[in-house]
């Protein structure tokens, strides 16, 4: 009795938890809960008439979302009614006088949340106000706040941020009820949060054209909704060809209204657009011979940002996106950003400093950074990518801290070499994830922008990244996985979405192992390790599971689940079904077998179901995203794109001179004869291990499916799930452990194999191609060792600034580094491989006594078995 006793007491508290991630929502009415939607009654939302436009403005859409679900519209009223039942009263605390009555009364508890930026709360009260017996607080500390609380409870209710972006249908409920409890939201972990629309022709340039008459407020209102549902809070605009400010004087005032704070690119200083210059600059832009032209250009930025929340770019790049002059001296460039910040003091009529902005380390930009150009304290460091995903430079632990703090700008897209990729996503979260955490930990945490291209089809991994600098406590290595079945879930509800978010996964590892825009006939080896046929079927059978999801799904989810997973699934497929035949045809033709001309008649088909692929895509829902698919992706000849597509190269076996063929052979058959069975066999001690054997002269390791490993005190070994090209990668935790020195304490992984030669052998290690992100001379580094041998101290990335270098490292999306070893007897050997440096990623090691066959991604695992590590 005592049991039942607690356990009643217990359900008549209500809830109360201070967390990120909390479910409050019910369809079911017991009673106890809040009623948004009942059966017989719909609540009103009442804002207070002072309240900001936004506050205003989210109630208005969670009306709207209310009756999307539902198919029930509460009103929204602007003064409490003398009764009621239920009331949903949604203000900031600052704004609604209500709110400061409940919060006077002791009713309404707002200590957590109080001056903490974008903080709210939901809280559900009892008698909150004379004549209204409950009520739904949805308090924000400010205005973002409060809209975030009516989007959350949105989007717990069935509404997907996606839902017009994707469109992505509503999840129905008769009636709607949160329970009781009180609901703390604290601050985002990453202050400010946002994308960068860029590159953004020909897809998102036609498409807005055709649907909006131009990138004007008409579409900008679309993505504010969509940021704010997504809690990101700030924008870089689209600028190839478009000007923000100048193209529609609605756009920074609506952006203000909307809560979005707006900056510029990374080359386009003082709040105003590359193409303000071409429209009304004059001279050069050199601020060696144009420099008051330049001055006077930036304060009217200045003086058009008014009193709307903005972020400035400071500093200065050439004309275009281009480096400066060569030879650039410091001492002009801090005097240039001494310059701005003088106007930025002018105009506003405060210290430069309480105006937010920021200085990208881009590129060359960086290099200056290296040589000790320095800007002032209040400025924030917004540090870059590589343009590829790999962070070029990390603040150290002990830096001096910033006022400013530091910041980064990432890439889903991007134009430039070696080679632009802007067609489909081809983003691995795994490999983000472990970026941004590393971007993190190391202190940046002031702002985190993406290039996102065309918005469109990055859905997915801009859900991610926003949904990871809003809180990056809720993903780490452990549950990584577990993103994609929550997602799918929101997106496609629960039926489906294991099966979708295993799709999501596989689709993610595959697509990042090569941009498609430089996938090409020679990519994967179609006689070696039946690399080619292995690829090209793995691809066929992921396309075959999502088709079956299709037709499974109810009719009205196929047009988000086609522009969501089977879209870029499809194309990539096809992309590697064309490529594949090419590289048969090629083979064939100059064996002079008629089988070329099957593969040249297969190429031909891929390469037109290509355009009919990006048709159907373009003609979804009654063509409203047309022109979204119209980006160029075969024919590429350097990095640049092509105008127009071109069918790859085929060619044809005349039949007078045909040879004779058994053509019910494969060609992996034909040309590669390899060993199937080891020759050996385990011994008692070994079958509960990973062991490994040489096959052909080769012996290869998938990095996760280590046979030991040894930690060190607060140094863990923990795998990253889906970071490799084949499968996960390891690395060690927390990232920001010290340096190691070698001795037997030291952490490490050993893998034993099995071997049949015997002398020398080159050990091939491949890893995530992370940067020399604190510029050490040495780079970072691991060091590898054959049984007791002295361990070899090897740095994976002192190279970067060689020529080529880096250009193989992101085409292939790998680093590979070679040690030499010898040993004098086969049979059974390990392999150690010894942490020296945090953050560098494993993924897999190939032992090689002859010379390795050429592949892309190296052969098979040789494994006797895997057991679960």
């Amino acid at each position: 009795m005592k049991i039942k006793f607690i356990f009643l007491l217990c359900s008549a508290i209500a809830f109360s938890v201070t967390s990120y991630t909390q479910a409050f929502i019910s369809e079911k009415k017991t009673g106890a809960d809040f009623p948004v939607v009942a059966a017989s009654q719909t609540t009103s939302i009442y804002v207070d008439e002072h309240d900001d436009w936004l506050v205003h403005k989210a109630a208005s859409l969670l009306q709207h979302d209310i009756e999307m679900i539902t198919g029930k519209k509460p009103k929204v009223i602007a003064s409490l009614p003398p009764s009621a039942d239920n009331i949903i009263i949604i203000g900031t605390i600052n704004g609604s006088s209500t709110i400061n009555q409940l919060i006077k009364a002791k009713k309404l508890k707002v200590d957590a949340i109080k001056n903490q930026w974008e903080a709210f709360k939901l809280q559900t009260i009892s008698d909150p106000v004379k004549g209204i017996k409950n009520a739904l607080v949805i308090v924000g500390n400010d205005k973002r706040g409060a809209a975030y609380g009516a989007f959350t409870l949105s989007e717990q209710a069935g509404v997907s941020p996606w839902y017009w972006w994707a469109d992505v249908p509503v999840k129905k409920k008769a009636e709607l009820y949160v329970i009781k409890g009180n609901y703390t939201y604290p601050s985002p972990s990453v202050k400010y949060r946002g994308i960068f629309i860029n590159d953004e022709a020909p897809a998102f340039s036609g498409w807005t054209k055709e649907k909006f008459g131009g990138v004007n407020h008409l579409v900008y209102e679309h993505m504010f909704e969509l940021l704010l549902r997504l809690k990101a809070n700030y924008l870089w605009p689209a600028m190839w060809g478009n000007a923000f400010n100048d193209d529609d004087t609605l756009n920074p005032v609506l952006a203000n209204k909307w809560g979005i704070v707006m900056g510029t690119s990374h080359h386009e200083p003082m709040l105003r657009a590359q193409q303000e210059w071409k429209r009304y600059g004059s001279g050069a832009w050199d601020y060696t011979k144009n420099d008051s032209v330049l001055r006077a250009f930036w304060k009217k930025g200045i003086e058009n940002m008014d009193h709307h929340e903005s972020i400035v770019t400071i500093g200065m790049r050439g004309d275009g996106d281009m480096p400066m002059t060569k030879g650039t001296a410091i001492s002009l460039l801090e005097k240039i950003v001494a310059d701005q910040r003088k106007i930025i003091e002018e105009v506003t009529g405060k210290p430069a400093g309480e105006t937010p902005q920021d200085w990208a380390l881009y590129k060359e930009v960086q290099d200056y950074y290296d040589q000790g150009m320095r800007v002032p304290d209040d400025v924030t460091l917004l540090l870059c990518d590589d343009n590829w995903g790999n962070i070029r430079r990390l603040p150290k632990l002990n830096d001096k801290p910033r006022k400013g703090g530091y910041g980064i700008y990432y890439h889903f897209d991007y134009v430039g070499g070696p080679r632009n990729y802007k067609w489909i996503n081809t983003n691995n979260i795994a490999r983000v994830w472990e970026q941004m955490h590393l971007a993190y930990e190391y202190g940046a945490r002031q702002i985190w922008v993406v290039n996102v291209g065309d918005l469109k089809p990055m859905e997915f991994p801009i859900s991610f990244f926003l949904d990871y600098a809003y809180n990056v406590n809720s993903w780490n290595e452990d549950n990584l996985n577990d993103y994609y079945l929550q997602w799918a879930t929101k997106q496609f509800g629960g039926a489906n979405a294991a099966g979708i978010a295993g799709i999501l996964a596989k689709y993610a590892q595959y697509a990042s192992r090569r941009k498609p825009e430089l996938l090409n006939a020679k990519t994967y080896n179609i006689e070696n390790f039946n690399e080619a046929e292995r690829v090209t079927n793995d691809w066929g059978s992921l396309l075959a599971s999502a088709e079956k999801i299709n037709d499974k799904l109810p009719s009205e989810y196929r047009n988000a689940f086609y522009q969501l997973v089977l879209h870029p699934l499809k194309a990539y497929t096809n992309l590697q079904y064309l490529y594949t035949a090419v590289a048969y045809n090629d083979f064939y033709y100059k064996h002079n077998n008629l089988l070329a001309n099957k593969y040249a008649d297969e190429a031909k088909k891929f390469y037109a179901n290509d355009s009919l692929i990006s048709l159907e895509y373009n003609q979804l829902n009654g063509g409203k995203w047309n022109h979204m698919m119209d980006q160029t992706h075969i024919g590429y000849t350097y990095w640049q794109q092509p105008d127009k597509q071109k069918m790859p190269e085929v060619k044809y076996v005349h039949e007078e001179s045909k040879k004779l063929l058994d053509s019910s052979k494969l060609i992996v058959k034909d040309v590669t004869l390899i060993d199937s069975v080891p020759d050996f066999e385990l011994s008692a001690e070994d079958t509960d291990k990973n062991i490994f054997y040489e096959l052909n002269g080769d012996v290869s390791i998938e990095a996760a499916h280590y046979t030991n490993k040894k930690d060190a005190p607060g140094i863990y070994w923990k795998i990253i799930p889906g970071i490799g090209r084949d499968g996960d990668g390891i690395t060690t935790f927390p990232v920001t452990a010290p340096t190691q020195t070698i001795n037997k304490n030291t952490p490490h992984l050993e893998y034993e194999f099995y071997t049949s030669d015997t002398g020398a052998f080159k050990l091939n290690a491949y890893f995530s191609p992370t940067l020399n992100f604190h510029n050490n001379s040495t780079g970072l580094q691991f060091a590898i060792s054959i049984d007791d041998e002295t361990p070899q101290i090897i740095s994976i990335n002192n190279d970067e600034n060689k020529p080529r270098v880096w250009d193989n490292w992101v085409a292939n999306n790998i680093i590979i580094k070679t040690t030499n070893h010898s040993i004098i007897k086969n049979g059974k050997h390990t392999i150690k491989y010894w942490m020296i440096s945090p953050a560098v990623i494993l993924q897999k090691i190939v032992l090689h006594f002859n010379d390795l066959q050429p592949s892309y991604l190296g052969p098979e695992e040789t494994i006797f078995k895997s057991t679960n590590n």
